[in-house]
């Protein structure tokens, strides 16, 4: 993900009238109200100056730090990558082989130490809070979810991305939380082997 600059850009040093500057801990402070902003209102309903004004800012200095909704909500809720990218590598190459970078990323997320302990907290809190349920639900489905459907292009698109999602979140239970024997203990590479084609059977089977 591109670095964000620290110093402030005219845009965001002048404002309007109204609102406060930036200021040491502004890029944090912004990034709590798109938390409270993505929980009280989800992710379709929040915007970027609905995130400015609950921080006291401008909407240009929310822009100077994020790019986009999409940025926001990705820093906001700590994803460990970025789910636009994902679905570029899930709908890019062969389309016979959709079930095997599917398996190939979200399990390369989750066996990388960072990746693994971001995951099990989101994992957490979603079963833990009906708000933070819908919001993963809603931007993962704008985010993920529809652009792979798309890609299918057949009519029942979403159903089959759907079980996949519900295959990979079933299988991140059992091997990282529950930690069942022997799945918790395969090698990643056998582990890929035995879900690509149950993956690759959702979407085109």
């Amino acid at each position: 993900m591109t670095a964000r600059r620290t110093t402030e850009g005219p845009a965001a040093r002048s404002g309007r009238p109204g609102r406060r500057p930036g200021g040491p801990d502004t890029r944090g402070e912004i990034l709590g109200a798109a938390r409270k902003s993505f929980a009280d209102k989800g992710f379709t309903a929040t915007s970027i100056r609905a995130v400015a004004r609950e921080a006291g800012v401008d909407a240009a200095l929310v822009h100077h730090y994020f790019d986009s909704k999409d940025e926001l909500f990705i820093e906001a809720m700590a994803l460990p990558v970025d789910p636009r990218q994902v679905a570029a590598i899930v709908i890019e190459g062969p389309r016979d082989e959709i079930g095997r970078r599917i398996a190939t990323v979200f399990l390369g997320v989750w066996e990388s130490p960072d990746g693994q302990q971001r995951m099990r907290a989101i994992v957490r809190s979603i079963a833990g809070s009906e708000e933070v349920a819908r919001v993963m639900r809603e931007g993962i489905t704008q985010l993920i979810l529809q652009p792979v459907s798309k890609a299918l292009d057949v009519p029942d698109a979403p159903l089959r991305v759907s079980l996949v999602a519900a295959q990979l979140m079933g299988l991140a239970m059992v091997r990282y939380l529950i930690e069942l024997e022997p799945v918790v203990s395969v090698d990643l590479q056998t582990l890929i082997d035995r879900l690509a084609p149950v993956l690759q059977h959702h979407l085109t089977g």
